[in-house]
């Protein structure tokens, strides 16, 4: 169970991150109170990941799953740019992540 709130932690940091982006620094209200409510969850759902799992691992796991949503999100809703540097890169991340799920009971 840990590992799937370590997941719901993840896509609520997505979720946060874009949250921000529509914010438009704190000016919009309704996105604002959006990402203070998805930080607050990402954040509790971290917190309980932690019960049984590796600090380290967690939040390496944590912050790779808001990176990898935030890239693709970007790329979807704002237009980024997607270059194959930048796919490369990110397929280096999620090979981590992979790899820490892997070694971690």
């Amino acid at each position: 169970m840990h590992w799937m709130y370590l997941f719901v932690a993840g896509l609520f940091e997505i979720s946060w991150a874009i949250g921000l982006k529509f914010s438009h620094g704190f000016t919009q209200i309704i996105p604002s109170v959006l990402t203070v409510v998805f930080m607050i969850a990402s954040f509790y759902f971290l917190a309980l990941a932690l019960k049984n799992l590796p600090l380290g691992t967690a939040y390496a796991i944590w912050t790779g799953i808001g990176t990898l949503g935030t890239v693709i999100f970007g790329i979807i809703l704002f237009k980024e740019p997607v270059t194959a540097l930048r796919l490369m890169c990110i397929g280096l991340i999620l090979c981590g992540i992979t790899g820490l799920k892997l070694i971690t009971n």
